[in-house]
């Protein structure tokens, strides 16, 4: 059975997603492209053989509409003959592409493919493809949801409440997440996977100086009456500060099989052994990283035990505290070079954003096993375990 390994991930630094923010200035095409031009450079592979380039892209809409992916692939000089396709599975779009990648690796229909992503939030804001006065849901979902379905930051206030988790609690993973971002910076341990543009060569968000004292002055981020009344047991915890913020990013990897590595001399940084996928309650909406934890697990036939290292997207603190609760895993293997609270959450580029750090974090720590996982909105999340080789 052939397999799938990933023998190179760049990411772009990753800018504050509004006007003025240090990659607000660039075409969302021009990220994705930035980052795919890097990704050849440096692995040294002729772009004619890439079978497919799979981006991730949520808002697609205005500069980020008509297929974003095939435009960046022509924009980074990709030859013409080289398809390209965008995908939409919200936060967790370009670790689906990852999934997708590597699936078609292992079924023989690809050989050499990229997974990818990209989010402009600062040209193109979050909701900007649902107009005014539109109902993206339809009736149907009215009808089996009565009472609506509520915005993310209510799912993330829920999810503090149910799992008992408090300010204090979730402000210090916020400031944890900072301080192991600022460090990994000043160690040098995002060298390998940053490819600088424009002069910025630095995540924009990250804050060395972030305290539990700065973060206890913020308000709640959500409070609604409306929820407040519906939801009685929301405690109003969740603020800007143990939310992850709003960016501007891409990133990609390169994926390909152990047998085509070696015939084009590619150094595989780890291989990608398990997948799943899953739904979940979309009131609660971030939860699905708990059974797609299980259930990756058991198609991989490891426990948790067995992790050396885990990605999970840091949408907002209470999720991730509240995967812990459930799973059990230690925090000290979780997001060791800090999360997207600091580092960032350029929705279409944060799935191959955690991969791309997640295999230098492997490589640098010797660690094994991985496992990476996302929650979505909707109620959805991916995972994937990755193998060193």
């Amino acid at each position: 059975m052939r397999d799938a390994v990933i023998v190179e991930a760049v990411r772009t630094p990753i800018g504050k997603g509004k006007p003025g923010g240090a990659l607000a200035h660039v075409h969302p095409v021009e990220l994705l492209a930035h980052t795919l031009r890097t990704l050849v450079e440096r692995s040294g592979v002729d772009p004619a053989l890439i079978d497919d380039v799979i981006g991730g892209t949520v808002d697609q809409v205005g500069e980020q509409a008509m297929n974003t992916t095939r435009y960046a692939a022509l924009s980074a000089g990709f030859p013409e003959t080289v398809p390209a396709t965008t995908v939409d599975r919200q936060c967790g779009s370009s670790q689906q592409a990852v999934h997708f990648a590597a699936q078609g690796v292992i079924a023989g229909a690809y050989d050499l493919v990229v997974a990818c992503g990209v989010e402009s939030m600062s040209r193109v804001p979050m909701w900007s493809n649902v107009p005014e006065g539109k109902d993206p849901f339809g009736p149907g979902i009215a009808e089996r949801y009565k009472d609506g379905l509520v915005p993310q930051g209510i799912s993330a206030e829920l999810i503090a409440a149910k799992w008992s988790i408090d300010r204090q609690q979730m402000d210090a993973f916020a400031v944890a997440s900072h301080h192991k971002a600022a460090a990994a910076w000043e160690k040098g341990l995002f060298d390998a996977e940053v490819a600088p543009l424009d002069g910025i060569s630095r995540d924009e968000c990250v804050r060395p100086g972030s305290t539990p004292e700065i973060l206890a002055g913020l308000k709640p981020a959500y409070y609604d009456p409306n929820f407040a009344e519906r939801f009685p047991q929301i405690e109003w915890n969740v603020t800007a500060g143990n939310a992850s913020p709003i960016n501007d990013g891409a990133s990609a990897v390169l994926i390909t099989s152990s047998e085509t590595a070696e015939r084009l001399g590619l150094r595989p940084l780890a291989r990608l052994h398990s997948f799943a996928v899953t739904g979940s309650d979309p009131i609660l909406m971030l939860t699905g990283v708990i059974p797609a934890t299980e259930r990756v697990l058991r198609r991989a036939h490891l426990s948790l035990d067995d992790i050396d290292l885990f990605e999970v997207n840091e949408a907002f603190s209470s999720v991730v505290l509240a995967w812990q609760q459930e799973t059990g895993a230690d925090l000290d293997k979780v997001n060791v070079h800090g999360g997207a609270i600091a580092i960032g959450h350029p929705l279409g580029a944060s799935g191959t954003r955690l991969t791309t750090t997640l295999v230098h974090a492997m490589r640098e720590r010797g660690a094994r096993y991985a496992l990476q996982t996302m929650c979505e909105a909707g109620g959805l999340a991916n995972a994937m375990v990755l193998e060193r080789v």
